[in-house]
């Protein structure tokens, strides 16, 4: 099966795949064996998928980011050192992408518009009706989006987010924070304090 022509929601990691196997994996590729490479992307497709979804929350942005992340991982895999495991590596591969990618797409929507980018997305999707937690997380401003997806949802401490997103860990703490704040309110859920 060509990987570039099927949808992504068709990748799943082998079943037993863990650790270790990366190890192995990561080694050949690292020496330019492609088939290595094509078992790693395998194994981890999904959940970097799930992560660019998530930050981005556009499939079409999701599908982008995923390419480019692999095919800055490929580029960069004879310099990784193995000092942290081969998917911490690339997720941090797969952030950077994205607040590289919405960074750009920042700069270029205020200098068509006058406009800064981030009245621009939240007139784009403030009218949209909060349908489930997804749909919710998607409509976060992109700070509270971006650590909410990497400390709330994938575990990072908040000094790994900060240092990912080029933020303060107070910060970070205060965007979980508000991120938390705002999915209550557009999910309609009562606090209890």
């Amino acid at each position: 099966m060509d990987v570039a022509a099927a949808p992504l929601s068709e990748y799943t990691a082998p079943k037993g795949a863990g650790p270790d196997e990366d190890v192995l994996a990561v080694a050949a590729a690292a020496r330019g064996d492609r088939r290595a490479f094509e078992r790693l992307y395998h194994r981890h497709v999904g959940r970097i998928y799930a992560l660019c979804l998530r930050m981005t929350g556009r499939h079409d942005r999701a599908e982008d980011c995923v390419q480019e992340t692999f095919i800055a991982a490929w580029r960069a895999l004879p310099g990784f050192a193995s000092r942290s495991r081969f998917s911490t590596w690339l997720h941090r591969i797969a952030v950077n992408t994205v607040i590289g990618r919405q960074r750009g797409l920042a700069a270029r929507l205020e200098m068509v518009t006058d406009e800064p980018a981030e009245l621009l997305d939240r007139r784009a999707v403030d009218d949209l009706p909060a349908l489930d937690v997804e749909a919710a997380i998607a409509t976060l401003p992109d700070g509270a989006r971006h650590v909410l997806v990497m400390v709330g949802l994938y575990g990072f401490s908040h000094e790994e987010a900060a240092a990912e997103l080029g933020i303060a860990v107070g910060t970070s703490k205060a965007q979980l924070h508000r991120a938390r704040a705002l999915l209550t309110a557009r999910l309609g859920l009562e606090t209890s304090t």
